[in-house]
């Protein structure tokens, strides 16, 4: 395989979603993937459409050296699971959620992101929106560990 397109998937694509999205593209650029691993974010909502990531988020994210700012809350699309190799659904119901909408053909693509998760045996990346700046950086933790994980993974596939 020449590249690897992965897309992480959540609700609103405000919170979750982007955080790892912008934690796996650091540990893509820092391992020097960065032409090789196509990285991106969706929600399966479409209320964010848009719309920056959540403040929260990227107050937490900034502190850890994270730039959310340019990213912006998009509802995944048909042509998504064409596209990337890799759907990773931060929870079951955002799973769920792309099964039911997925072709067939493509649903052996979704997978939970804790799964590939070393540190922290959670089965689900926690939802922050309702929470306080402690679920936020817990987000940030979950996403650094199972990132690390699937970045592994992923290299195991690359041809270098």
């Amino acid at each position: 395989m020449n590249t690897i397109a992965v897309c992480f998937v959540c609700l609103g694509n405000i919170c979750r979603s982007p955080s790892a999205e912008a934690v796996m593209l650091r540990q893509v650029s820092r391992a020097k993937l960065a032409h090789k691993i196509v990285v991106d974010s969706a929600g399966t909502g479409n209320w964010h459409i848009g719309q920056p990531p959540d403040e929260r988020a990227q107050r937490a994210a900034r502190k850890r050296g994270y730039d959310l700012s340019l990213l912006r809350g998009r509802q995944i699309g048909a042509e998504d699971f064409a596209r990337f190799d890799l759907l990773i659904a931060m929870d079951d119901a955002n799973a769920v959620a792309l099964t039911e909408v997925c072709p067939p053909a493509y649903r052996d693509k979704i997978r939970l992101l804790m799964e590939f998760a070393t540190r922290d045996d959670s089965r689900v990346v926690v939802d922050p929106y309702f929470g306080g700046d402690e679920d936020f950086e817990r987000v940030l933790d979950q996403c650094e560990d199972a990132c690390e994980g699937l970045l592994k993974a992923l290299r195991t596939q690359l041809v270098v």
